[in-house]
């Protein structure tokens, strides 16, 4: 199989991806069962063959995946990483993800949802905000930056550097 240095590098951020998400996953293991339930619920996923899905047209679902549970925005509040995998809705990215707030009044809020896969930088938007780069295939990522309602397109970046957006 001849791999192409643009796969090779897709390769090795879903790698890095995964070791930090499993990393931080050991705080997730502190959410009871219904509090898993209500994120997963925020998030919009249903139940299908015990696993919770968010691209519920998928027929080969592997099911949603809590991956980190931490405060990012200093609030003195959690907010959750959920990710899912597959091409079926994800394309050739075959990642997603939703970020959740949890809100002061227990509710969980969606933050930002995308194709793609979530790292999390050290620059910030309004409120203290992470900025998220998005990657997937290729060598110039989206940034999206919390302006106090919604994340929205900042820029685009490879590896701590700006880059033209694709075309």
């Amino acid at each position: 199989m001849n791999i192409d240095g643009k796969m090779m590098v897709a390769l090795g951020i879903m790698i890095a991806g995964n070791s930090w998400a499993q990393a931080e996953t050991s705080a997730g293991a502190t959410l009871s069962k219904a509090e898993q339930a209500a994120l997963f619920k925020a998030a919009g996923a249903v139940q299908r063959k015990g696993k919770w899905v968010i691209c519920a047209d998928d027929p080969q679902a592997r099911g949603a995946q809590i991956e980190t549970v931490r405060d990012l925005n200093g609030d003195g509040r959690p907010e959750a990483l959920i990710t899912e995998g597959g091409s079926f809705c994800y394309g050739a990215t075959e990642a997603g993800f939703t970020l959740l707030s949890k809100q002061a009044d227990d509710r969980w809020r969606v933050m930002a949802t995308s194709t793609g896969m979530a790292e999390f930088l050290k620059t910030r938007g309004a409120d203290n905000w992470p900025d998220i780069s998005v990657g997937g295939p290729g060598f110039c990522f989206p940034v999206v930056r919390w302006n106090g309602k919604e994340y929205k397109l900042q820029r685009f970046e490879y590896e701590g550097k700006r880059c033209k957006q694709p075309r």
